[in-house]
């Protein structure tokens, strides 16, 4: 079996080469065959020069967008060329821990669900204390988004999602920035997908360290709920 760690990427110059390298080297089953699928949204601090560095490292595939589009153009980027049975988000930043992934599969390899949401306010691990508006956003979105779903998830938002590879099949993203996170809640709740959700860690980042999501996305992620909520049921 083949696990493909998807990972979008955005100007992280300063943490990009130690999450390669914790992805690397995180520890799975040796049945487990990894390959990591990387997919710069046009970087334009560096990053790019170090992933050209990269491009003949074994199991790692790197793609460039000739433009800046989004997480959720990157993520449909790599969905579209991994190969794995099983697909996991990893974001380029640090805040989410690799080591982490036999919990985050666990469900999925005990074949009891068909994805897997990693939450943040589930977990008993670290999690830096930061920014409680945002945290309310976080909940607020996450409830509205569950009444639309009929789904009881904690942590709608969050950046650490596994699917097996039918479901990434069965969806084809559109949205291009974070609205991409309620997008596929609402179709994977549509299909009636078997959804767990796992405790995680978290190492949040504040702005000045490059956190990239705004209020505008919050306002951007508000509109897709109530678009494949209501509207578009697709």
């Amino acid at each position: 079996m083949k696990v493909s760690i998807v990972i979008p990427v955005y100007n992280e110059v300063g943490t990009l080469l130690r999450v390669i390298d914790c992805v690397k080297n995180v520890s799975l089953s040796d049945e487990l065959e990894k390959e990591i699928v990387i997919v710069d949204d046009f970087s334009t601090d560096g990053t790019r020069d170090k992933l050209k560095n990269m491009e003949n490292v074994d199991k790692v595939k790197i793609f460039y967008h000739d433009e800046n589009l989004g997480k959720g153009a990157a993520l449909r980027t790599g969905f579209i060329n991994s190969t794995g049975d099983v697909i996991i988000i990893q974001d380029a930043d640090l805040e989410y821990d690799p080591h982490e992934y036999p919990l985050l599969l666990e469900p999925i390899f005990q074949n009891k669900a068909d994805v897997v949401y990693g939450s943040r306010f589930l977990g008993a691990g670290p999690h830096r204390v930061l920014m409680y508006w945002h945290y309310v956003g976080n909940k607020w979105l996450t409830t509205l988004s569950n009444i639309f779903t009929n789904l009881n998830l904690t942590d709608m938002e969050t950046g650490y999602k596994v699917f097996r590879k039918e479901v990434v099949d069965s969806f084809t993203i559109e949205e291009k920035r974070f609205g991409v996170e309620p997008e596929m809640t609402a179709k994977i709740a549509r299909q009636n997908w078997r959804i767990y959700e796992v405790g995680i860690s978290y190492y949040g980042r504040d702005y000045a360290e490059g956190k990239k999501i705004g209020w505008k996305d919050g306002i951007r992620a508000l509109y897709v709920i109530l678009k494949y909520g209501l509207f578009k049921r697709n």
